[in-house]
C-alpha cells in the first residue's frame, strides 16, 4: 500500500477489497481517491489482464497476497476485515459464505462493518447464480434496447459496470456508513448492476409512462432521433455533437449553420425529423470537425466536437478543470467530483509487490 495515501474527505476510513474485475476495483479506486485507506486482497502470483503498474483502477492502494482457500490465510483475512470499516467483494452469491467470510461471520466481532456485495444479477433472483457480463445485465433493464440505431449499440461498460454497478455500490455503502454512525450497526449492501442500471433509467421510464417516449431506437428526444440532439459526421470524417433542445438554442444552432427556420419543418414535428436530420447532416458535411468547433463550441448552439481518447486530455476545458492527470506516465481521469472543503488525491498504489500483512494490521490496530 502506498505510504502517500491521500487526505481527502474519507481519510481514516479503512476498507478491505477482495480482488475482482470491473465495478469492484472501480469502487475501491473511488474510495481511495477520496482518501480512504484501502487494501486489496488478491491471490498469490496473480497474472492480471492489465499490468498492475498501468492499471488505473488499482491506483491509490496496494495489495496483500492471501490464498482464501488456505485456512491460515483465511484467518489473516478475517483479522483484516475485523479491523475494517468496509468490505468490498464481487464473488458469486454464496462463495464468501463457503469461505467462512460471509457477513454473518463478522456480526459479533465487527458489528459496524459495511459489507458491500457487487454482482451483476444480485444476491437473489432466478439469475443470481448465472454467469454474465455488463452487456447481459443492461440487456434486461431496457437500457441496451434503447441505445443505437438499427441494432443496439454497446455503451462500453460505462452504463452497467461503472454507472449502474460501482457507483451504486459506493452510494449504498456510504448511506449504510451514515446509518451505522447513528445505530452502531453495519449493513449488507446488495448492489446489483441490473438494479442500478434500471434505476438510472428512471427518467426514460417516466417519459415512456407519459407516452412521450416510443419503445424503439432513434425515435425519441434523447436517443438520436431528434435532429437537434444527435451526432453528425463532418467533411473530415470526424463528428460534432449537437444538443440544442430548447427553442432558443435550436434557433442559435440554425443561425450558425446558415439555415433558415422558415424553410425547414418545425422543430417539434416528429414526423418530419428524418427530413430535418438529412438537411442538417448535409450542412455538417461541408466543413471539418475543427472548423465547426471553431464556429459552434462555447456558444448557445450547444455543440461540442467528439474527441478521441488521445485528444480529450488536451481539450482546454478539461485542462482548465484538471479533469485528467498523468501518473507514472499514464494519462488517466482525475478524482471526481471536486469538493470545496477537501479534494480527492491522485496517488499511485504500491502495485509492484505485496504489502506485508503485518504492516496493515499494525496500522489498523
Amino acid at each position: 500500500m502506498s505510504e502517500k495515501r491521500g487526505h481527502g474527505p474519507l481519510h481514516g476510513l479503512k476498507v478491505v477489497e477482495i480482488q475482482g474485475l470491473g465495478p469492484t476495483p472501480f469502487a475501491a479506486m473511488w474510495l481511495a481517491d477520496m482518501g480512504a485507506d484501502v487494501v486489496r486482497i488478491q491471490r498469490p502470483n496473480l497474472k492480471p489482464l492489465i499490468p498492475q503498474k498501468v492499471d488505473v483502477l488499482n491506483r491509490g492502494r496496494g495489495f496483500v497476497e492471501l490464498d482464501l482457500k488456505d485456512e491460515t490465510d483465511r484467518k489473516t483475512a478475517r483479522d483484516l476485515i475485523n479491523r475494517a470499516d468496509m468490505l468490498i467483494e464481487g464473488m458469486r452469491p454464496g462463495v464468501m459464505e463457503r469461505l467462512g467470510l460471509g457477513p454473518d461471520a463478522f456480526t459479533a466481532t465487527n458489528p459496524r462493518l459495511i459489507y458491500g456485495r457487487m454482482t451483476g444479477w444480485g444476491q437473489s433472483g432466478p439469475l443470481a447464480q448465472a454467469a454474465g457480463h455488463d452487456i447481459n445485465y443492461i440487456a434486461i433493464t431496457g437500457a441496451l434496447h434503447a441505445i443505437g440505431g438499427d441494432a443496439p449499440v454497446l455503451p462500453l461498460n460505462l452504463l452497467g459496470d461503472f454507472g449502474g454497478g460501482g457507483m451504486y455500490l459506493v452510494a449504498g455503502m456510504l448511506a449504510a456508513l451514515h446509518a451505522a454512525r447513528e445505530t452502531g450497526r453495519g449493513a449488507v449492501v446488495d448492489a446489483a448492476i441490473t438494479d442500478g442500471t434500471a434505476h438510472l433509467m428512471a427518467m426514460i421510464y417516466s417519459m415512456y409512462g407519459a407516452e412521450i417516449w416510443a419503445d424503439r431506437r432513434e425515435a425519441n428526444l434523447l436517443d438520436g432521433g431528434a435532429p437537434f440532439y444527435r451526432v453528425y459526421e463532418c467533411a473530415c470524417g470526424g463528428h460534432m455533437s449537437v444538443g440544442a433542445i430548447e427553442p432558443k438554442f435550436y434557433a442559435e444552432l440554425l443561425s450558425r449553420l446558415g439555415l433558415e427556420d422558415a424553410d425547414l419543418p418545425r422543430q417539434t414535428d416528429i414526423e418530419s425529423w428524418p427530413t430535418l436530420r438529412k438537411t442538417i447532416a448535409a450542412r455538417f458535411k461541408q466543413k471539418t470537425r475543427d472548423e465547426w468547433a471553431a464556429l459552434l463550441e462555447g456558444t448557445d448552439a450547444c455543440c461540442a466536437p467528439v474527441l478521441s481518447l488521445a485528444e480529450a486530455p488536451a481539450h482546454p476545458h478539461n485542462k482548465a478543470r484538471a479533469s485528467f492527470s498523468t501518473l507514472r506516465n499514464v494519462i488517466q481521469p482525475a478524482p471526481a467530483p471536486k469538493l470545496s472543503t477537501s479534494k480527492g488525491t491522485l496517488v499511485a498504489g504500491n502495485d509492484t509487490k505485496p504489502v506485508p500483512v503485518a504492516h496493515v494490521l499494525a496500522r489498523w490496530s
